[in-house]
């Protein structure tokens, strides 16, 4: 229904059906004065059982919506895209969000990644940023295990292991390789299964089990820039860590102000499994592995 926000509002709240007004604004639009009459007319029948249960609304074509015929090219959903839209849509509407953020500084991480980078150049490895976030995820979920847990409605679920989804972009929309058991991979190991995974993935060569499931997803955008993001869950898991760009920034060491490399970093939680206070404990391991990565080579 093309309808201003007030008359929307105004609806909403007399439980009306927009649908059942004539509008009398431009182009057909339904205005305050068209709801008011239908107030006190009577004209109007009740608002239909989705709005008054929560249940989804009805799905609206975007003529219905007041965009233009002819004013935009289609392009046709394929099956991962629909898929995805349905995911993320029951995920946003039916699991309770709420984020955690952390600034990490990361010049002790690129500096040992420099050296790691040289002694594994003769393998043919080269480990990214991602591959030390991967790697210290899983250990800060195997130190707060309460973190790496799903929710189902018997119980919640306790993984035995940290098995870490990495988002990958592809053409048509987004995939979720796993590195299994990623706590007992060195950083060397994990940087060659992400590579083979991403690779994969973009090439649709992925087996079912290589991305379904999963206990915990990092999702990092900080190639294109982006400083700071909260994502959606990957249902059944419990969480979600959304990376950004490292950049330099002022920050104060003993009392003096001075310039190091940080990324912010957010942890999006499912507050029926992880709590507050168990998504706070898990970025507090996670930091200092990050900022200390030695202590991620034992």
């Amino acid at each position: 229904v093309f309808a201003s926000p007030l008359a929307r509002r105004l609806a909403r709240d007399a439980g009306l059906d927009l649908s059942a007004i004539k509008g009398t604004g431009p182009h057909g639009r339904v205005v305050r004065a068209d709801v008011e009459a239908a107030i006190k007319g009577g004209g109007a029948k009740p608002a239909s059982a989705s709005v008054a249960t929560g249940e989804p609304r009805k799905v609206q074509s975007l003529e219905q919506m007041g965009v233009a015929p002819g004013s935009y090219d289609l392009v046709p959903l394929d099956g991962m895209r629909k898929a995805i839209a349905r995911r993320m849509t029951e995920s946003f509407r039916d699991v309770p969000h709420f984020p955690l953020s952390i600034d990490c500084e990361l010049d002790a991480l690129l500096a040992a990644r420099t050296k790691i980078n040289a002694l594994l150049e003769s393998q043919g490895v080269k480990v990214s940023v991602n591959d030390f976030v991967i790697r210290a995820s899983a250990l800060a979920l195997k130190a707060v295990p309460d973190a790496n847990a799903s929710y189902t409605p018997e119980g919640l679920a306790m993984h035995h292991h940290a098995d870490i989804a990495m988002a990958v972009a592809i053409d048509g929309g987004l995939i979720t390789p796993i590195i299994r058991q990623a706590e007992l991979k060195s950083l060397a190991r994990i940087a060659t299964e992400a590579r083979d995974l991403a690779n994969r993935a973009r090439e649709r060569k992925l087996k079912p089990e290589e991305f379904q499931g999963g206990t915990f997803s990092v999702s990092n955008l900080g190639m294109f820039g982006i400083k700071a993001f909260a994502s959606i869950i990957n249902e059944p898991q419990g969480a979600i860590l959304s990376v950004g760009a490292g950049e330099q920034r002022p920050v104060v060491k003993n009392g003096q102000l001075a310039v190091a490399t940080v990324m912010t970093v957010t942890l999006t939680c499912d507050h029926r499994v992880v709590d507050g206070a168990v998504g706070a404990r898990f970025l507090q391991a996670f930091k200092p592995l990050i900022e200390d990565p030695i202590t991620m080579l034992a």
